[in-house]
């Protein structure tokens, strides 16, 4: 399928913002969505507003030709959205390499922020979706009193856990899994099992109402 090329954007952006060249190495083709399009400025920015260095996590940012004028009778959000030099701020989190690919990592609003320490959801996700044990995972914050916010993982396990004493050294297992490999800060605070996840029409994981959900339970 090398002839299929993946593009990145979003309604607002018309929508194509982002996208791969047939002839752009392997890793690119399997780890980005490519780069600006042609007439399309891309860039990474920080919680302030203020542009991050190459390689560094920040929010996809895209201004040209593309972007929408507004939302419709709704100059609030729109305010929010698009800034008044012409950037538009597209809510989700990327890394623009040294080869001006963009690797989306994520939302913004799904970022952990636990005791200052900024976490993304999908590294840890990735992580933990690497063990032999773990058929799916979804990682979301929780309120916490002393750090603010916490990590809890929501597990889907690809092994048959028949009794509270297999789900406890299933999860202790996925904790000495941890060790030596993950921040001290990503390493989930709570390890939910699940069957499945609550998910919209178009089969998307409903992370807010697991949120909701969650700390819902912890209070």
């Amino acid at each position: 399928m090398h002839g299929v090329c993946i593009v990145y954007g979003l309604t607002e952006t018309s929508p194509v913002a982002t996208l791969m060249g047939t002839q752009a190495p392997f890793d690119k083709k399997t780890q980005t969505v490519g780069h600006a399009a042609p007439m399309v400025e891309i860039k990474m920015v920080d919680e302030h507003g203020e542009t991050v260095p190459v390689g560094d996590a920040g929010e996809v940012c895209i201004r040209g030709y593309l972007t929408m004028q507004g939302y419709w009778d709704d100059d609030e959000k729109t305010k929010q959205t698009k800034c008044e030099d012409g950037w538009l701020r597209s809510g989700d989190l990327g890394i623009l390499d040294e080869d001006g690919y963009v690797s989306i990592i994520g939302r913004t609003k799904d970022m952990i922020i636990r005791g200052g320490e900024n976490i993304s959801p999908k590294e840890v996700e990735e992580f933990f979706g690497k063990h032999h044990s773990v058929r799916d995972v979804q990682v979301i914050s929780c309120e916490d009193e002393y750090f603010g916010e916490d990590v809890v993982a929501y597990m889907v396990p690809a092994v048959d856990l028949k009794t509270a004493l297999d789900k406890q050294n299933f999860v202790d297992e996925l904790v000495e899994y941890t060790s030596g490999k993950l921040s001290h800060f990503k390493v989930p605070k709570y390890i939910k099992l699940v069957d499945s996840y609550p998910l919209t029409a178009t089969g998307k994981v409903r992370k807010n109402v697991m949120r909701e959900e969650t700390n819902d339970i912890l209070k």
